[in-house]
């Protein structure tokens, strides 16, 4: 699990401070406050760790990457070049590995042990000259309960080259190299914009990592968990990820039935995705449904098709969804953190999803110390960020003022204008 993050030059971020993550995350602020930017962080590393290219100190992306942020110019706070980039995230392990060191200043030469690491943290700074992003300072801090270790590094890559390193020898790097890239692919990203549905959906066998970006690879992805027989563990024992989406979808009150089925006279590759919406209505093809559904199934999907104990970074996962669905979003996040032991970072302006959580801590449904809650906003230019204190009854002790607008305010003025209008009728 990602425990913390931190970031300074990037963005609006001057610097957020270190932003402790829990289980089940929330973002929550004004438009272009940030909110993105934090998960941003992550998804740059990602996709950096993927990339595998030893001549680039960071990847910004391109138009088939998770992000595409375009140079160190655009990324850079104020877009100061002279300015360093500073990226910082702490992990736990929920399997501890050993590594094999020697600390330098051991009397006995050669004298290797093996360090439990459970836990580390990673920094990274980044500079600009001559046009070219290097790195500048990179460095594993390993821990084992109270005991930490550094690893500290230069490379022309965030996670390949030759490493020199202080505080321990022999070369622990190279499996603190595996283990950064590794943990980066049990990160799981679905962006704020779904793709269109379609009429028809064409399926050669394939096997999605993920559901892609944008959700694109949302019906692939079940197909393989078909022929795969996956299944997962819930109350009446071990179900279809397709049982569970039209548990689910039925709850929500979004459909009653859902369907994925062979269209036979077309060779069997081609699949039509049915809804029923009650019980003795006519199947409707899923793009003659209204795009709430068409939008929320790519996220229902990830959160039974990634594996367990992954992390989820999901952006406006209620988009188009009613207020009633989005409270039942966060029911959703809550089981899969709970029974799949998955991290779930969101970003969203729902204040439904989080009333709705605030009366599940109330319930004991999850606790308050397995979430945490954000607000950010941007003040000239630069964001800032504040943690949101939540109790066990769910209650929120330092509401940011207008939080979520001023409704009992318009509701109060607009009782006040009834009361004029009337005397001013019968007077």
């Amino acid at each position: 699990m990602i425990t913390h993050i931190r970031m300074k030059n990037f963005k609006s971020w001057q610097d957020s401070g270190e932003v402790k993550l829990a289980p089940l995350t929330g973002f929550f602020g004004t438009n272009s406050s940030g909110k993105s930017s934090l998960l941003q962080m992550l998804l740059l590393l990602k996709q950096t760790a993927d990339r595998a290219n030893i001549e680039e100190a960071i990847y910004f992306g391109d138009e088939n990457s998770l992000i595409n942020l375009g140079n160190y110019q655009e990324v850079i706070h104020d877009h100061v070049s002279e300015d360093t980039l500073f990226f910082e995230f702490g992990y736990q392990f929920n399997n501890p590995f050993a590594i094999r060191i020697q600390l330098l200043d051991s009397d006995v030469r050669g004298n290797f042990t093996k360090f439990q690491v459970d836990s580390l943290t990673f920094e990274v700074k980044i500079s600009f000259n001559d046009n070219v992003a290097s790195v500048q300072e990179c460095c594993y801090y390993v821990k084992s309960g109270t005991e930490e270790h550094e690893v500290r590094r230069h490379s022309p890559g965030i996670v390949y080259g030759e490493p020199y390193w202080s505080g321990l020898t022999d070369n622990p790097i190279i499996q603190l190299t595996a283990e950064f890239k590794k943990l980066f692919t049990q990160v799981y990203y679905l962006g704020p914009i779904r793709s269109h549905p379609q009429r028809q959906y064409h399926w050669e066998g394939s096997h999605p990592i993920d559901l892609g970006r944008w959700g694109d690879k949302t019906i692939d992805a079940l197909l393989s968990a078909r022929v795969d027989r996956k299944t997962i563990p819930h109350d009446e024992g071990e179900v279809s990820i397709e049982k569970r989406i039209s548990d689910w979808l039925r709850e929500m009150n979004l459909a009653h039935t859902f369907w994925l089925e062979r269209i036979e006279q077309q060779g069997g590759k081609d699949y039509d995705v049915r809804i029923q919406l009650n019980e003795n209505g006519p199947k409707i093809a899923l793009a003659d449904m209204g795009y709430g559904l068409s939008h929320f199934l790519p996220v229902l999907v990830l959160c039974y098709y990634a594996p367990e104990g992954s992390t989820l970074i999901l952006e406006q996962p209620g988009i188009h969804l009613h207020p009633m669905v989005q409270s039942q979003l966060a029911d959703l996040l809550i089981e899969v953190v709970n029974e799949r032991k998955l991290q779930i970072l969101v970003e969203s302006h729902s204040e439904h999803l989080l009333t709705r959580l605030q009366l599940r801590i109330a319930e004991q449904e999850i606790a308050a110390d397995q979430t945490a809650l954000y607000f950010c906003e941007n003040e000239n230019g630069t964001s800032k960020i504040k943690s949101l204190e939540i109790d066990d009854l769910g209650n929120i002790t330092n509401w940011p003022k207008n939080f979520f607008g001023n409704v009992r305010g318009d509701l109060k003025k607009m009782a006040r204008q009834q009361i004029e209008r009337q005397k001013e009728a019968e007077g």
